[in-house]
C-alpha cells in the first residue's frame, strides 16, 4: 500500500493598515519681483488649503535679493515676512541634475538632499512666472503647476501676448510699444502714440503683473510721466487705448481638455483695477456669475479656451476681459499663476463650479505630477 504525504502549507498572512507616504510638494514663494507680497500671502493660503493627509509640504522661500531658503516655521508667520528671521531657516536650493529630482539644503557645510516630487510656485512676476522657475524646473525633471516655459514667458511678456493672439484673431486693445532705449526720442514717440490712440490711455510694464506700475494718461505731460515710471519696473512699456466697459475674467483649468469657468465681473473702487484697488484699499467688489447676456458670457468662455490653447497654456490660468457697451469682447491679458489670496478671482471662480479650494489645489498637482 503507497503511502502519500500530505503537505500542508501554512501560510499566515497579517492584513494591517499600511500607512503610505505622503507626496512631497514643494511650495516656492517670495521672490524677487515687485509681487513677492502677493506671493506670500497667496502660498499662505494654498499651504494651508493643500490636503495634510496626502502631501507634504516642503516651504522654500525666495527673498527679495535672491536667496533661496528652506522654512520650517509657523505657516502664518510668512505673509507678514518674517519667515525669513526665523532662526531654523537653512539654505536650500533645486538642483538642475534631473539624476536626484530634489533640492539641496546646507547645514553647517553639510549637504543633504530632500527627494520631492511635485513643485507649487506661488510665485508671481519677475523669474517666478516668466519662465525662469518653469526652465529651471525642467532642467530638473521635477514635474510643477502650471504652464510650461514658452507659454509662461509669452503671456508675461504683455506685448508678445498681443502679437500672438491678434494674429490668432483674437480682439485686443490697440497699442504702442516703448522701449527705455527710446527715452531720449520720448517725446517724438509720445506724439506718434496720440496721432494714433486717444486719451486716456493706459500705461504698463510689459513683464509686471497685479497691476505694479500701471497708470492713466489723460494729457501728453502724463502719457511722459506714466512711460518713465513703468519704465522703473521693466526695460519694455505698452501703451493701450482706453476700453470702456466692464471689468470681467475666466478661469481656464486643465491641460489636454481644458475647461473655462462660468465669468466673474470685476467691481473697482478706483478709477480702475490697479494694485491699490485689488490689495490695500479692500472695497472692490466681484460678483460670480456676472449679470451679462448669456451670449456673451458663451464667448468670453470661447475666446479664453481659444487663448489658452493657442499660447499653448496647461493646468491653470486666468484670463481677463473687457465687455463694451456694444458687446464687443475685447481680452486684456492671461495670468499663468494667478492669485491665491483670500480675494483672489481664481479660485472663488473655481469655487462657484463646485470645486473647493483644497479639492483644486489637490487637482492642480495630480495634473501636474500626470503630465
Amino acid at each position: 500500500m503507497c503511502k502519500k504525504r500530505l503537505f500542508a502549507v501554512f501560510v499566515t498572512i497579517t492584513i494591517g493598515v499600511v500607512k503610505m507616504s505622503r507626496i512631497k510638494v514643494a511650495v516656492l514663494f517670495g521672490g524677487v519681483s515687485n509681487e513677492h507680497d502677493i506671493s506670500l500671502i497667496s502660498a499662505t493660503n494654498i499651504i494651508n488649503a493643500i490636503p495634510a493627509d496626502k502631501y507634504e509640504v516642503i516651504p522654500i522661500g525666495i527673498t527679495k535679493k535672491g536667496r533661496w531658503l528652506f522654512y520650517p516655521g509657523d505657516v502664518n508667520m510668512i505673509t507678514s515676512g518674517n519667515w525669513e528671521s526665523n532662526p531654523d531657516c537653512v539654505p536650500a536650493v533645486i538642483l538642475p541634475d534631473p539624476m536626484y529630482k530634489g533640492i539641496v539644503k546646507i547645514v553647517d557645510g553639510t549637504y543633504s538632499i530632500t527627494k520631492i516630487d511635485v513643485v507649487f510656485p506661488a510665485l508671481h512676476g519677475q523669474h517666478g512666472e516668466d519662465g525662469c522657475i518653469q526652465g529651471l524646473l525642467e532642467l530638473s525633471g521635477i514635474p510643477y503647476v502650471g504652464c510650461k516655459v514658452v507659454a509662461s514667458a509669452d503671456c508675461m511678456d504683455k506685448a508678445v501676448t498681443h502679437t500672438i493672439l491678434e494674429a490668432a484673431g483674437i480682439h485686443m486693445a490697440r497699442h504702442a510699444v516703448v522701449r527705455q532705449s527710446d527715452l531720449g526720442q520720448l517725446d517724438e514717440i509720445c506724439e506718434n502714440i496720440i496721432n494714433e490712440l486717444d486719451f486716456p490711455l493706459f500705461v504698463k510694464p510689459c513683464n509686471s503683473g497685479s497691476s505694479v506700475g500701471v497708470n492713466k494718461a489723460g494729457s501728453f505731460e502724463q502719457l511722459k510721466d506714466a512711460i518713465k515710471l513703468a519704465f522703473s519696473h521693466d526695460k519694455k512699456v505698452i501703451v493701450e487705448e482706453f476700453i470702456e466697459g466692464r471689468e470681467l475674467e475666466c478661469a481656464v483649468f486643465g491641460t489636454d481638455k481644458p475647461f473655462a469657468s462660468r465669468v466673474g465681473e470685476i467691481i473697482s473702487c478706483n478709477d480702475f483695477y490697479d494694485y491699490d484697488a485689488k490689495y490695500i484699499l479692500g472695497t472692490s467688489g466681484i460678483n460670480i456669475p456676472a449679470d451679462i447676456p448669456a451670449e456673451s458670457e458663451n464667448e468670453i468662455r470661447e475666446t479664453a479656451l481659444k487663448a489658452f490653447k493657442t499660447i499653448g497654456c496647461s493646468g491653470l490660468s486666468r484670463i481677463d476681459f473687457f465687455l463694451k457697451k456694444d458687446g464687443t469682447v475685447i481680452l486684456n491679458e492671461i495670468n499663468t499663476l494667478p492669485g491665491f489670496t483670500p480675494i483672489s478671482m481664481y479660485p472663488k471662480l473655481m469655487e462657484n463650479m463646485g470645486i473647493s479650494q483644497p479639492e483644486l489645489l489637490d487637482r492642480l498637482i495630480e495634473s501636474a505630477m500626470d503630465n
